[in-house]
C-alpha cells in the first residue's frame, strides 16, 4: 500500500531534477542566511525556512513570505558547504505553493508568477504588459501615468509589440505546458 509522501519529501520530489544535494543535506549552519541579501526582510531565513520544510511544518512554510522574497541572486548555492541548491529550493516552494493555492495574502508573487505562467501558456512567451497590468491599479495615479508613458514609448520604439506574438504550433506548446506546470487549467 502507498503511503502520502511528507511535505518535505513532496519538495524534496520537485527539486529531484537539480544538480544540487537534497535539503536533508542541510547541516544548518547558517552561511545561506548569513549572506542572503534580503533576510532582513523575510518572515524566516533561509536556513530557518529549510528547517521548517525538513521538519514538515507545511502551514508555517506556506504562510511565510521567505520564498517570495528571494532575489534568486544564487550566493547562497555559491556558499553553501553541503552544496545545496537553496535558489531553487525556493523556487519549489513558489511553485508548491501555487499549485496548492496556499500562500501569505497580500504578497506580489503569486499573482505574478500566475500571470507570468498564463501569459506564457497562452502566447508560448511572455508579453510584459499583460504581465504588469495587476500591478498598475494597486498605484497611484501619477505612477500609472508614468508607466503608461513608458510603455507607449516602448512599443513606439519598437521594443515592445502592440499586441502579443505566439509562437508557431500553439496548440503543441500548451499540451506540453499542461502536462509540467500546474495552473489550475488556465488557457
Amino acid at each position: 500500500m502507498a503511503t502520502k509522501p511528507t511535505f518535505s519529501q513532496e519538495i524534496s520530489n520537485m527539486l529531484y531534477a537539480t544538480h544540487g544535494n537534497p535539503i536533508k543535506s542541510c547541516i544548518q549552519c547558517g552561511t545561506c542566511s548569513g549572506t542572503c541579501p534580503v533576510a532582513d526582510f523575510m518572515d524566516h531565513s533561509p536556513r530557518r525556512l529549510i528547517g521548517l520544510i525538513n521538519a514538515n511544518q507545511k502551514e508555517e512554510v506556506l504562510t511565510s513570505n521567505t520564498y517570495w522574497f528571494c532575489a534568486s541572486c544564487y550566493y547562497c548555492n555559491v556558499r553553501c558547504p553541503s552544496g545545496i541548491d537553496i535558489a531553487d529550493v525556493m523556487y519549489a516552494v513558489k511553485r508548491y505553493s501555487i499549485w496548492k493555492n496556499q500562500y501569505k495574502e497580500g504578497l506580489i508573487g503569486p499573482t505574478f508568477s500566475e500571470t507570468f505562467v498564463k501569459t506564457v501558456q497562452r502566447n508560448g512567451r511572455s508579453y510584459e504588459p499583460l504581465v504588469t497590468m495587476p500591478y498598475l491599479f494597486s498605484s497611484s495615479m501619477r505612477d500609472i501615468l508614468k508607466e503608461a508613458q513608458t510603455a507607449t514609448s516602448l512599443m513606439l520604439k519598437g521594443r515592445v509589440p502592440v499586441i502579443p506574438e505566439r509562437i508557431d504550433r500553439i496548440e503543441n506548446f500548451k499540451r506540453v505546458i499542461n502536462r509540467i506546470i500546474p495552473t489550475g487549467g488556465a488557457s
